[in-house]
């Protein structure tokens, strides 16, 4: 007991009972001397033991504090519209469980004599501690760059593990270390060994405390899907066969542009649409009607165009190269779907079953029917992650977002997708060059998407042009433009109905 002041000095710091102002400095001093015993902890350090005792509020507290802020940071994670699953809140605690009872084996084998002698609830606050402490600087290092710079390169499927192992693996030893220093027999100290790692797998990979998840996309309810009526399957194969059939060789001394649209979303009529969009745009301002083939997943037209499907792309990829001179000739290759962050472009053929097209797919088929020039369009959410698998010299390729946003304009209220719309509705029908059309295209992208209230960032249109096509696109410009001025092309339309900018939509 202090006489002067009244204060007990049971864990090293005064607290006094008569004064709000120094019981919140001795809270935050408390507060402080925990957050550095942490530091200590995770910079392989024993902490200054004096000062941490910890009781029962003290873990409490600890252990709220680390849930809040997995539930913040989590949050933070996500672009865009989140559903909160609370039932998420009860998961991991098995974890908890099995470092508390480690914990209080540990102190139990401290020798009577041990001086310090540390609780097992001071261990098990500390270790809370250092995981809160330790959340908060990954977390930090991993969203900080995106939040200032907006985007930053998606990472390939070693490097997530690594960046996700490497954090658990150094908490598992931090934590191994201070418990191994505590522990007064080798019972214990084995003990340590076989039981730290198991609430790290526990919470990470057999309960892993997810209360957060994206917010489905709405979409346009579905109209029964593809009716596979007798007429239907008879037509199909004849309908491919005469869509190749029909396109005319190449034409020699001219840069011919070939052209292929793919839309394997039946229950929506927006990539329908762009199908169309696409296909009219290549027509009138690069003679490509007659060497254009779309492949188009849709019940409105199962008796008019093959369908998209994987098969028919490769066969259609495969007939262009064989009627093309493919040091001349380029294949201009459009695929608009909703898009998944590991590269695949979404299916609806239901009832069919189908696989979705991905890169390394696409790449292989190109490279399998021998084409050299090659503009490819990718309209998809995530879309980005299209551009390393498929880039080369000879390739200039388009997406209409980067890997780690999404695109916009699938609604149902949507007849283009915005990236549609603003490429090839708005800015081809001022130049010949697919690179001033796409730096236009961005420009009018980030407005309209401002203006329609898209809430996950903007998109981030992408384009990479490979050294050597450039100069046989500059040569398709010159071509097409000398053909504009002695009227042999004719003006641009109003393709597929385009919608109007600023149309609000959902994410692709």
């Amino acid at each position: 007991m202090n006489e002067q002041d009244g204060t007990v000095e049971a864990t090293g710091v005064p607290t006094s009972e008569g004064s709000g102002p120094a019981q919140t400095s001795a809270g935050q001093k408390r507060g402080r001397r925990w957050f550095a015993a942490a530091g200590q902890v995770l910079t392989f350090r024993l902490p200054q033991w004096p000062g941490l005792t910890a009781g029962p509020a003290t873990i409490a507290l600890l252990m709220l504090l680390l849930l809040l802020a997995r539930v913040g940071l989590q949050r933070a994670a996500i672009d865009g519209p989140a559903n909160f699953y609370w039932q998420g809140l009860f998961s991991g605690w098995a974890g908890t469980a099995i470092t508390a009872w480690l914990c209080w084996a540990v102190a139990r084998s401290q020798p009577d004599q041990a001086a310090p002698r540390v609780s097992g609830g001071t261990l098990l606050a500390l270790l809370t501690a250092a995981a809160l402490a330790q959340s908060v600087l990954v977390y930090a290092a991993f969203l900080t760059p995106t939040r200032l710079f907006g985007y930053v390169p998606a990472w390939s499927t070693p490097a997530q593990w690594i960046a996700m192992v490497v954090p658990l693996v150094w908490l598992g030893l931090a934590s191994m270390r201070v418990l191994w220093r505590v522990a007064g027999n080798g019972v214990a100290r084995v003990l340590i060994v076989l039981i730290t790692p198991l609430p790290l797998i526990i919470s990470v990979v057999v309960q892993p405390p997810s209360v957060w998840w994206p917010q489905p996309t709405e979409q346009e309810p579905e109209e029964g899907g593809i009716a596979l009526t007798e007429e239907v399957l008879l037509a199909q194969p004849q309908l491919l066969a005469d869509a190749l059939a029909a396109v005319r060789p190449s034409e020699p001394g001219h840069v011919n542009l070939f052209a292929v649209t793919y839309a394997p979303y039946a229950s929506q009529n927006v990539f329908m649409n762009e199908s169309a969009t696409v296909a009219q745009t290549m027509a009138e301002r690069f003679g490509a009607g007659d060497r254009t083939v779309q492949l188009v997943m849709n019940p409105a037209t199962t008796t008019a165009l093959p369908w998209a499907m994987p098969a028919n792309l490769r066969k259609t990829i495969q007939h262009m190269a064989a009627v093309m001179n493919r040091d001349q000739d380029v294949l201009f290759l459009h695929l608009t779907s909703h898009g998944a962050r590991n590269g695949e472009l979404a299916v609806d053929a239901w009832p069919l079953e189908t696989e979705p097209v991905t890169p390394a797919l696409l790449k292989q088929w190109l490279d399998e029917a021998g084409v050299r020039w090659r503009i490819i369009s990718i309209s998809a959410c995530f879309s980005g992650s299209w551009i390393e698998p498929l880039a080369s010299d000879d390739t200039l390729i388009m997406t209409a977002a980067d890997a780690t946003h999404t695109s916009y304009g699938c609604g149902a209220k949507s007849p283009l997708t915005f990236f549609g719309q603003a490429m090839y509705v708005d800015a081809l029908k001022t130049t010949w060059s697919f690179e001033k059309a796409h730096a236009q295209a961005r420009a009018l992208i980030d407005t309209r998407e401002k203006a329609a209230g898209k809430t996950d960032g903007y998109s981030n249109p992408q384009i990479r042009t490979g050294m050597n096509i450039r100069a046989q696109l500059d040569r398709l410009e010159a071509q097409q433009s000398q053909q504009s001025q002695q009227g042999q092309l004719g003006q641009p339309g109003q393709p597929g109905q385009p919608g109007q900018p600023g149309q609000p939509g959902q994410p692709q």
